[in-house]
Protein backbone atom coordinates (compact mmCIF):
# COMPACT_ATOMS: atom_id res chain seq x y z
CA UNK A 1 0.00 0.00 0.00
CA UNK A 2 1.14 3.61 -0.56
CA UNK A 3 0.76 6.12 2.25
CA UNK A 4 1.58 9.78 1.73
CA UNK A 5 3.98 11.27 4.29
CA UNK A 6 3.83 14.81 5.60
CA UNK A 7 2.04 16.43 2.68
CA UNK A 8 2.50 20.18 2.42
CA UNK A 9 -0.68 22.05 1.51
CA UNK A 10 1.47 24.83 0.03
CA UNK A 11 2.69 22.47 -2.67
CA UNK A 12 0.72 23.37 -5.84
CA UNK A 13 0.29 19.67 -6.65
CA UNK A 14 -1.20 18.87 -3.24
CA UNK A 15 -5.00 19.19 -3.13
CA UNK A 16 -7.47 19.50 -0.26
CA UNK A 17 -10.66 17.42 -0.31
CA UNK A 18 -12.28 18.70 2.90
CA UNK A 19 -14.98 20.58 0.98
CA UNK A 20 -16.35 17.27 -0.26
CA UNK A 21 -17.18 16.37 3.31
CA UNK A 22 -16.98 12.60 2.72
CA UNK A 23 -20.40 12.77 1.15
CA UNK A 24 -20.67 10.19 -1.65
CA UNK A 25 -21.70 11.95 -4.84
CA UNK A 26 -20.26 15.35 -3.86
CA UNK A 27 -18.32 16.98 -6.70
CA UNK A 28 -15.67 19.65 -6.95
CA UNK A 29 -14.04 21.04 -10.11
CA UNK A 30 -10.60 22.57 -9.81
CA UNK A 31 -8.85 24.35 -12.70
CA UNK A 32 -5.24 25.13 -11.83
CA UNK A 33 -2.00 26.10 -13.55
CA UNK A 34 1.18 24.82 -11.93
CA UNK A 35 4.90 24.85 -12.70
CA UNK A 36 6.28 21.62 -14.11
CA UNK A 37 8.48 19.78 -11.61
CA UNK A 38 11.98 18.56 -12.42
CA UNK A 39 12.46 15.64 -14.85
CA UNK A 40 8.86 15.81 -16.01
CA UNK A 41 8.80 13.40 -18.94
CA UNK A 42 11.04 10.82 -20.58
CA UNK A 43 14.55 11.75 -19.45
CA UNK A 44 16.95 12.45 -22.30
CA UNK A 45 14.22 12.08 -24.93
CA UNK A 46 11.33 14.51 -24.47
CA UNK A 47 9.59 16.24 -21.58
CA UNK A 48 8.11 19.41 -20.14
CA UNK A 49 10.89 21.81 -19.07
CA UNK A 50 11.13 22.45 -15.35
CA UNK A 51 9.06 25.49 -14.40
CA UNK A 52 7.00 25.50 -17.62
CA UNK A 53 3.24 26.04 -17.10
CA UNK A 54 1.05 22.95 -16.86
CA UNK A 55 -2.69 23.55 -17.12
CA UNK A 56 -4.81 21.19 -15.04
CA UNK A 57 -8.53 20.53 -15.18
CA UNK A 58 -9.56 18.35 -12.25
CA UNK A 59 -12.81 16.76 -11.20
CA UNK A 60 -12.94 15.50 -7.61
CA UNK A 61 -15.77 13.13 -6.74
CA UNK A 62 -16.46 11.70 -3.31
CA UNK A 63 -17.22 7.98 -3.36
CA UNK A 64 -17.64 5.39 -0.63
CA UNK A 65 -13.98 4.32 -0.73
CA UNK A 66 -12.42 7.76 -1.03
CA UNK A 67 -12.04 10.52 -3.61
CA UNK A 68 -11.99 9.74 -7.32
CA UNK A 69 -9.79 12.22 -9.19
CA UNK A 70 -10.30 12.61 -12.94
CA UNK A 71 -8.35 15.18 -14.91
CA UNK A 72 -6.50 16.43 -17.95
CA UNK A 73 -3.06 18.04 -18.08
CA UNK A 74 -1.93 20.28 -20.96
CA UNK A 75 1.58 21.60 -21.53
CA UNK A 76 4.27 22.11 -24.16
CA UNK A 77 6.90 19.40 -24.32
CA UNK A 78 10.39 19.84 -25.76
CA UNK A 79 12.77 17.24 -27.08
CA UNK A 80 14.94 16.13 -29.98
CA UNK A 81 13.98 14.39 -33.19
CA UNK A 82 15.32 10.83 -33.10
CA UNK A 83 15.94 10.90 -36.86
CA UNK A 84 17.58 14.24 -37.62
CA UNK A 85 18.48 15.32 -34.03
CA UNK A 86 16.85 18.73 -34.48
CA UNK A 87 15.07 20.28 -31.44
CA UNK A 88 11.29 20.03 -31.47
CA UNK A 89 8.22 21.16 -29.55
CA UNK A 90 5.00 19.26 -29.11
CA UNK A 91 1.69 20.04 -27.45
CA UNK A 92 0.99 17.54 -24.70
CA UNK A 93 -2.41 16.46 -23.44
CA UNK A 94 -2.57 13.71 -20.82
CA UNK A 95 -5.74 12.27 -19.26
CA UNK A 96 -5.71 10.46 -15.94
CA UNK A 97 -7.98 9.00 -13.28
CA UNK A 98 -7.04 7.78 -9.81
CA UNK A 99 -8.83 6.80 -6.62
CA UNK A 100 -7.36 8.13 -3.36
CA UNK A 101 -8.70 5.93 -0.58
CA UNK A 102 -9.78 7.06 2.88
CA UNK A 103 -7.35 5.79 5.54
CA UNK A 104 -8.53 4.44 8.89
CA UNK A 105 -6.92 5.67 12.12
CA UNK A 106 -6.21 3.33 15.03
CA UNK A 107 -6.74 4.26 18.69
CA UNK A 108 -3.38 6.07 18.75
CA UNK A 109 -4.26 8.21 15.77
CA UNK A 110 -1.71 6.57 13.48
CA UNK A 111 -2.70 6.21 9.83
CA UNK A 112 -3.31 2.64 8.74
CA UNK A 113 -5.18 1.07 5.88
CA UNK A 114 -7.57 -1.82 5.62
CA UNK A 115 -5.90 -4.69 3.75
CA UNK A 116 -7.63 -5.57 0.53
CA UNK A 117 -8.50 -9.04 -0.71
CA UNK A 118 -5.76 -8.80 -3.34
CA UNK A 119 -2.36 -8.02 -1.82
CA UNK A 120 -0.92 -6.77 -5.12
CA UNK A 121 -3.83 -4.40 -5.70
CA UNK A 122 -3.54 -3.16 -2.12
CA UNK A 123 0.13 -2.21 -2.63
CA UNK A 124 -0.81 -0.05 -5.62
CA UNK A 125 -3.43 1.94 -3.74
CA UNK A 126 -3.01 5.64 -2.97
CA UNK A 127 -4.36 7.15 0.24
CA UNK A 128 -5.52 10.52 1.51
CA UNK A 129 -3.61 12.09 4.37
CA UNK A 130 -5.67 14.42 6.53
CA UNK A 131 -7.92 15.05 3.54
CA UNK A 132 -4.95 15.89 1.28
CA UNK A 133 -3.56 14.05 -1.73
CA UNK A 134 -0.43 14.53 -3.84
CA UNK A 135 -1.17 14.50 -7.56
CA UNK A 136 2.47 14.52 -8.74
CA UNK A 137 3.11 10.74 -9.03
CA UNK A 138 -0.18 10.24 -10.88
CA UNK A 139 0.57 13.17 -13.16
CA UNK A 140 4.08 11.90 -13.91
CA UNK A 141 2.79 8.49 -14.97
CA UNK A 142 0.14 10.05 -17.21
CA UNK A 143 2.64 12.38 -18.88
CA UNK A 144 5.13 9.58 -19.58
CA UNK A 145 2.40 7.48 -21.20
CA UNK A 146 1.20 10.42 -23.31
CA UNK A 147 4.65 11.33 -24.66
CA UNK A 148 6.15 9.56 -27.70
CA UNK A 149 9.10 7.31 -26.94
CA UNK A 150 10.61 8.18 -30.34
CA UNK A 151 9.65 11.79 -31.12
CA UNK A 152 10.09 13.09 -34.67
CA UNK A 153 9.99 16.65 -36.00
CA UNK A 154 7.63 15.49 -38.76
CA UNK A 155 6.14 12.12 -39.64
CA UNK A 156 8.10 11.83 -42.89
CA UNK A 157 11.42 13.14 -41.56
CA UNK A 158 14.11 11.50 -43.74
CA UNK A 159 16.76 11.79 -41.04
CA UNK A 160 20.49 12.21 -41.64
CA UNK A 161 22.77 11.03 -44.42
CA UNK A 162 24.46 7.83 -43.24
CA UNK A 163 27.71 8.83 -44.96
CA UNK A 164 28.22 12.49 -44.10
CA UNK A 165 25.53 13.28 -41.50
CA UNK A 166 23.82 15.98 -43.56
CA UNK A 167 20.15 16.67 -42.74
CA UNK A 168 18.28 15.24 -45.71
CA UNK A 169 15.20 17.43 -45.23
CA UNK A 170 17.34 20.49 -46.03
CA UNK A 171 18.59 18.96 -49.30
CA UNK A 172 16.15 16.45 -50.84
CA UNK A 173 18.55 15.86 -53.77
CA UNK A 174 21.48 15.04 -51.50
CA UNK A 175 23.31 11.86 -52.56
CA UNK A 176 26.73 10.26 -52.91
CA UNK A 177 28.02 8.42 -55.97
CA UNK A 178 27.93 4.75 -55.15
CA UNK A 179 31.16 2.80 -55.66
CA UNK A 180 31.04 -0.96 -56.07
CA UNK A 181 33.46 -2.33 -53.49
CA UNK A 182 34.42 -5.08 -55.96
CA UNK A 183 35.99 -2.41 -58.19
CA UNK A 184 37.50 -0.32 -55.40
CA UNK A 185 40.84 -2.17 -55.53
CA UNK A 186 41.10 -1.78 -59.31
CA UNK A 187 40.27 1.90 -58.99
CA UNK A 188 43.12 2.26 -56.52
CA UNK A 189 45.49 0.45 -58.93
CA UNK A 190 44.43 2.74 -61.76
CA UNK A 191 45.14 5.79 -59.62
CA UNK A 192 48.60 4.40 -58.80
CA UNK A 193 49.37 3.86 -62.49
CA UNK A 194 48.33 7.41 -63.28
CA UNK A 195 50.64 8.72 -60.58
CA UNK A 196 53.47 6.65 -62.11
CA UNK A 197 52.90 8.13 -65.52
CA UNK A 198 53.06 11.63 -64.03
CA UNK A 199 56.39 10.79 -62.38
CA UNK A 200 57.84 9.56 -65.68
CA UNK A 201 56.79 12.73 -67.46
CA UNK A 202 58.40 14.86 -64.77
CA UNK A 203 61.63 12.83 -64.88
CA UNK A 204 61.31 11.61 -61.29
CA UNK A 205 60.36 8.08 -62.15
CA UNK A 206 62.40 5.18 -63.60
CA UNK A 207 62.00 6.37 -67.23
CA UNK A 208 64.21 5.63 -70.29
CA UNK A 209 66.61 8.49 -69.49
CA UNK A 210 67.30 7.12 -66.04
CA UNK A 211 67.71 3.62 -67.45
CA UNK A 212 70.29 4.90 -69.99
CA UNK A 213 72.25 6.64 -67.25
CA UNK A 214 72.40 3.39 -65.30
CA UNK A 215 73.74 1.52 -68.39
CA UNK A 216 76.52 4.14 -68.97
CA UNK A 217 77.60 3.74 -65.36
Amino acid sequence: MTLNARLDHRNPLVFDTHELGRRPGALQRLPRTVDAPKDFGVKGVIGVPEGAPVELELRLESVMEGVLVTGTARAKAEGECVRCLEPLEQQLEADFQELFSYPDADDRGRVTAEPGDDAEDDEDRLFLEDGLFDLEPVLRDAVVLALPMQPVCQEDCPGLCSQCGARLADDPDHHHDAVDIRWAALQGLADTMKDGEKDEMSGDGPGPANAAEKQEK
